[in-house]
């Protein structure tokens, strides 16, 4: 209301003078007083009680029209806060983290035969690795921290000096039903901690040199001949409990044994003699082998009641063909 009162006051008082300055100008052309201006006007002379039908006060914002005189002010909303394309924000991610990312992966988890970080490939869970049905052929590079590695139904072909290399802590080597026919002379010395070697199912036609610490050996189902076993290959093997030679070449029972063994599997080989000491000591008629108390030789020609003064030291006699 204030405005709309300031205004109109406003218009009246412009108008007024306007009124005035006319009547002047027409005193000084028209001094008759019959020009068009004055004659506009007439006689008629706005007042307070009729200020409204010389001001059309609905349109109050029409009264006036300042043009130019007053500078242009534009109100815009403040400025949006930069925004980085998707694509440059991958680029940046990349420059800054990418390299410690790889270097990490490489490190610990080298590319395998898929060009992948081996712990993806296989799954990593704690100290065990599993690799079972990888599609692998060779033996991936494993975390040093790997105690246990389970890569079976595979098609690995070799086992290499280096692919141990550094894995102190390695337990268990299970490679079931895989491809290998060879294993390189030094791949499994150098394991302190191996305990476990399980290599069934494979091409195998002679052992390497084995670990003191081996308490299992699982060869079945191999090509493995008597001349692939080196002699005394088991003699320093004093932790040795479960030896598995079954479904092989073999063609005599390999030893000397360890007196730590408490099984030996032979079964279904080509067996068809033995010798008087393949069990016991025969100059020491005193010595026994009392933990030794699975012998299988069943599935071999070799007729056990040939040699009976082979099993006098054993606390049961061998699971074979008698008489």
């Amino acid at each position: 209301m204030k405005l709309t009162a300031f205004l109109s006051l406003l218009a009246l008082v412009l108008l007024g003078t306007g009124t005035a300055s006319l009547l002047k100008g027409r005193k000084r052309r028209d001094p008759d007083g019959d020009g068009d201006a004055y004659g506009l006007l007439g006689n008629y002379v706005p007042g307070l009680d009729n200020y409204d039908e010389v001001i059309d006060l609905s349109d109050y914002e029409g009264l006036t029209d300042y043009g130019d005189q007053l500078p242009e002010v534009r109100v815009t909303s403040p400025a949006p806060p930069t925004r980085i394309s998707s694509a440059q924000s991958t680029v940046t991610l990349r420059t800054l983290s990418s390299k410690p990312l790889m270097n990490r992966l490489t490190t610990l988890d080298s590319p395998g035969s898929h060009g992948l970080p081996t712990c993806l490939v296989c799954v990593c869970l704690g100290s065990s690795v599993y690799c079972d049905d990888a599609d692998l052929e060779s033996i991936p590079p494993l975390p040093k921290t790997t105690a246990y590695l389970y890569a079976r139904f595979n098609r690995i072909h070799q086992i290499r000096a280096g692919d141990f290399k550094g894995l102190t802590k390695l337990k268990r080597i299970d490679l079931s039903s895989n491809s290998i026919s060879s294993i390189d002379e030094n791949a499994l010395q150098p394991l302190p901690e191996l305990q476990d070697l399980i290599l069934p199912e494979n091409q195998l036609g002679a052992l390497p040199a084995l670990p003191a610490s081996l308490e299992v050996l699982d060869v079945r189902q191999n090509r493995l001949q008597s001349s692939g076993i080196q002699p005394g290959a088991f003699r320093a093997l004093e932790k040795l409990q479960f030896l598995y030679l079954a479904d092989n070449l073999l063609g005599s029972i390999p030893g000397p044994l360890p007196l730590s063994l408490r099984s030996l599997h032979l079964q279904n080989n080509m067996i068809e003699t033995m010798q008087s000491d393949a069990f016991c000591d025969t100059e020491e008629h005193k010595h026994s082998r009392r933990r030794l108390e699975d012998i299988r030789l069943d599935g071999n020609p070799i007729n056990l009641g040939l040699f009976p003064n082979a099993y006098f030291c054993l606390p049961r006699l061998p699971t074979g063909r008698c008489c």
